[in-house]
């Protein structure tokens, strides 16, 4: 690949290295310059700019992230598009993340170009949180380096999964000596089911016994008959050795005991055995409090359904060290590690919506209504809803008007239909209704035209992809040939100045005043510019001439 500066005149098809302005017009970099843009900058005053060109023997930087991303990814592991060089992966599912360490490092290690960053393996997830990134640092990498990357990777367990947490239902065993207060019982037995309400199970049976051997074994007998798996066994007293109370009462039933004390403070204590398939844990004191300890690693493990063992337990000392420490001088409750954790503040995917603006008049298109017309056997609405569908924007809102009742049947039962009865008063008012019913907790939303029925997910994806307000990406649309098209994410940062529109006058009266915030998306469908407003336009569709 080619990087440097050249002559304005001999930058036509670089990809511009560096943003620059001309005139009333901001080029960012990574845009692939046209003749047009050539003579802008020329009249701008531009005499020489920095470019890159590849050659045959390199890999666009999407394609490559892409690649990449695509390869490591395995189950419950979900790629979304690349973008500037970025194709980040999210969870599907509340979990742990498995990474595989070595062949991560192996990646990294093969050339400058190719990055990947994960999580650590075993970090806590929540669906929609980032798991891993993969960036191209230049505008491409040797083709040959991703291939390598692939090689590596191909026809062995992913590199990144998740473990999802599926629901259990828990058997709870406290014992009590003479002066044991109820009150510890409900705390210990709160402090349990809330830990298992974050990772989607339950406390099932619980049974309160005497401190005693004999009891403690018929009670982990009871529960296991009854079904409990995993069953938790919290002590009056602290198990201080493997054939204290706790795991002689699980040896007196038929267990054994796999290993007892972990290299986690607070959570040395711990007992780890199993009846049969079983587990079976002998819970340390300090988990009756709220705060992380080594058994809430031990228990999402278990409620992932991952396996466990001596050798599991013993590999938890680096990054054990959980206890507060005169050097550490924030305490655990007001740290990120507080309680048992719902996630490892890692970015998340955005949460986008989609608008599907589908309440018009159809006045061009005669006696019929364009959107219920057909487009190789179905109502041209019915394409755009399941283009939407199938993409990760959710909720789906369709906004009604002009026939509304036909339009809504047409689209199909999986969109949530919101009718404008002010529809003849224009665009605008269409747009507030969609907007108002927007759920809360939303950072953007897609505005679609329902009459654009060639504009595929994947250019849904790469606009949500695009997508970061922090880094002055808040609207995003896409282009295509040199021309702007449709639809527009929206950061949710705007929707004062969307409600604030009248009339007839779309969203984009508002890329001026804000053109800080606009990217421009390169897509290769040309769906994006076409819509079908007469019966003409839709025919020439039909018959591969528009």
């Amino acid at each position: 690949m080619f990087f440097g500066p050249v002559p304005v005149r001999e930058a036509t098809g670089g990809i511009l290295g560096h943003s620059v302005s001309a005139g009333s017009e901001r080029f960012k970099k990574g845009r692939v310059l046209s003749p047009a843009d050539i003579d802008t900058l020329a009249q701008a005053g531009h005499r020489e700019i920095y470019i890159a060109r590849l050659d045959e023997t390199d890999m666009p930087e999407d394609e490559a992230a892409r690649r990449v991303a695509t390869a490591i990814a395995g189950p419950q592991a979900r790629v979304a598009a690349a973008f500037t060089g970025r194709a980040n992966l999210y969870a599907d599912a509340a979990g742990l993340v498995r990474v595989d360490r070595a062949r991560l490092d192996a990646l990294n290690e093969l050339h400058e170009a190719l990055t990947v960053a994960c999580l650590a393996d075993y970090e806590m997830v929540e669906a929609g949180q980032m798991l891993a990134t993969v960036k191209i640092i230049p505008f491409a990498a040797p083709r040959a380096v991703i291939e390598q990357a692939e090689a590596i990777l191909r026809g062995q367990p992913p590199l990144v999964q998740v473990a999802p947490f599926t629901p259990r239902r828990v058997g709870l065993v406290l014992t009590r000596v003479a002066d044991t207060k109820d009150s510890v019982l409900e705390k210990t037995e709160a402090a349990v089911a809330q830990r298992l309400a974050l990772l989607g199970s339950r406390i099932g049976e619980t049974r309160i016994v005497p401190h005693a051997e004999a009891t403690v074994a018929a009670a982990i007998a009871d529960l296991k008959t009854a079904g409990c798996a995993p069953i938790l066994v919290f002590g009056a007293s602290a198990t201080v050795d493997r054939h204290d109370v706790v795991p002689a009462g699980l040896t007196r039933a038929g267990g054994e005991v796999l290993h007892f004390g972990m290299p986690v403070d607070p959570g040395n204590l711990l007992m780890l055995g199993r009846h049969e398939t079983v587990p079976v844990v002998g819970v340390p004191g300090c988990a009756r409090s709220p705060k992380l300890n080594g058994f809430d690693w031990v228990l999402q493990r278990l409620c992932a359904g991952l396996e466990i063992g001596r050798h599991d337990i013993m590999r938890m000392g680096g990054g054990g060290l959980l206890k507060e420490i005169p050097s550490r001088p924030m305490p655990r409750e007001q740290g990120s590690r507080s309680s048992a954790p719902t996630g490892s503040g890692a970015p998340r995917r955005p949460k986008i919506a989609a608008l599907i603006m589908a309440a018009g008049l159809s006045r061009r298109f005669g006696s019929g209504h364009k959107l219920l017309a057909d487009l190789e056997g179905r109502p041209v609405i019915r394409h755009v809803v399941e283009n939407v569908l199938a993409s990760s924007a959710r909720p789906v809102l369709l906004v009604t008007g002009h026939q509304a009742d036909a339009v809504r049947q047409a689209a199909g039962p999986e969109v949530q239909a919101i009718h404008n009865p002010a529809y003849a008063e224009g665009l605008a008012s269409s747009l507030r209704a969609g907007l108002s019913a927007l759920p809360a907790g939303l950072d953007g939303v897609l505005v679609c035209l329902g009459d654009m029925p060639d504009v595929p997910a994947e250019t849904l994806e790469r606009l949500i992809a695009a997508f970061n307000p922090l880094e002055g990406r808040a609207i995003c649309l896409p282009i295509h040939g040199g021309k702007r098209g449709n639809p527009t994410l929206w950061g949710l940062q705007f929707l004062p100045d969307l409600m604030r529109l009248e009339g007839d006058a779309g969203a984009r009266s508002l890329f001026g005043p804000h053109a800080e915030w606009v990217c421009e998306v390169p897509v290769d469908t040309p769906g994006i510019l076409n819509d079908y407003d007469t019966p003409a336009m839709l025919a020439a569709r039909q018959s591969g001439k528009a």
